[in-house]
């Protein structure tokens, strides 16, 4: 961009406007309000937030065994000693990991574990005078409020986005194929390298941790919500994994015929059909075949597969359970066990 030349001002003469009467002369201006008294109540927010959480996001370079660069995205402390919340499609099968703390700091740093399922990790850094940000609750977020994004798109550190959440409870498939619920919609501009950071209130409580747009679409992003996240890291830190069971079976969803529903009084027109069956899994040993049709899990409709693995948690290992069925025209319930899931 080209500038005008500004050495001229010092040449014009400036007339006299109206001031005093009879004077000629302009009175003093009147002194410029301080930068604080400027800033409307959505700017001073944002810049709370942004002055609150931002030492504690870090940006995360991934390299491969031989150096070479992997990847990138965003983290955020959440412990004093070290622990930083992420997302796992950053550092999942990384050989090492690289944390850039705020202050330039770039302490020693490893994956403690990671879970697709979710979408989320935690690495641990060793560096001292970490301040770790404060977590908000998923029950006290409303549609419409502000909402900060604070990460390291394309490597610009500490880069702030602002905008309101858009919606709730929106769901959407991991890279497993597993359904994520409690997901945050927001405008607020994520782009990549925004992966893994946080999705601030107004307050400076971390609400969500950022994860995923739809393109080309234009301000439509997903943040994790924060109570999937304080969950599913509590875990990690612990195991460094998530426990979930799993029963051996392929699944469709498919509409059941009136009839059946009428007859059987079934809560829900829809269940699942098996479609596939593991091989020495807890459905073959309870007798599942393929073709039968799932519908109830414990007492719990199935309408979808993916009502079945929201009630696959890891308390249900190795614990009796009731599977109901249909077969033809037959309603049957099975028993079974199910096992540790090994993904």
């Amino acid at each position: 961009m080209k500038f005008a030349d500004l050495d001229f001002v010092e040449d014009l003469e400036i007339s006299p406007v109206s001031g005093a009467p009879g004077t000629g002369v302009s009175p003093a201006p009147a002194t410029p309000p301080a930068d604080d008294a400027l800033l409307d109540a959505y700017s001073s927010a944002v810049v709370r937030a942004a002055e609150e959480v931002g030492s504690s996001v870090v940006n995360i370079e991934v390299r491969r065994r031989d150096g070479q660069r992997q990847g990138s995205g965003s983290g955020f402390v959440i412990t004093p000693d070290g622990f930083v919340l992420t997302n796992s499609h950053v550092v999942h099968g990384a050989d090492r990991v690289e944390v850039t703390l705020q202050d330039g700091r770039r302490p020693d740093a490893y994956v403690v574990g990671d879970d697709p399922d979710t979408d989320l990790a935690v690495v641990r850094v060793f560096a001292p005078q970490l301040r770790p940000v404060r977590l908000g609750e998923s029950k006290n977020i409303r549609v419409g409020q502000v909402a900060i994004a604070i990460g390291n798109p394309y490597g610009f550190q500490c880069t702030v986005t602002a905008g309101v959440v858009s919606a709730l409870g929106r769901s959407f498939r991991a890279s497993t194929g597993r359904l994520i619920d409690d997901i945050l919609q927001t405008d607020a501009a994520l782009n990549p390298g925004n992966s893994g950071g946080p999705l601030v209130n107004s307050r400076g409580e971390v609400i969500g941790v950022n994860t995923a747009v739809i393109l080309p679409a234009q301000g439509i992003c997903f943040a994790i919500g924060i109570d999937t996240a304080k969950y599913v890291a509590g875990w990690l830190i612990k195991d460094g994994k998530i426990r979930r069971s799993y029963i051996g079976v392929g699944g469709q969803n498919v509409p059941l015929h009136r009839r059946l529903v009428r007859h059987y009084q079934l809560p829900v027109p829809s269940g699942v059909l098996v479609i596939a069956v593991s091989p020495g899994g807890p459905a073959e040993l309870a007798g599942l075949r393929e073709g039968d049709v799932m519908v109830d899990f414990n007492g719990h409709p199935l309408p979808s597969i993916d009502a079945l693995h929201k009630l696959l948690t890891g308390d249900q290992i190795g614990v009796e359970s009731r599977l109901t069925i249909i077969r033809g025209t037959e309603k049957l319930t099975l028993p079974l066990r199910p096992a540790e899931s090994r993904s």
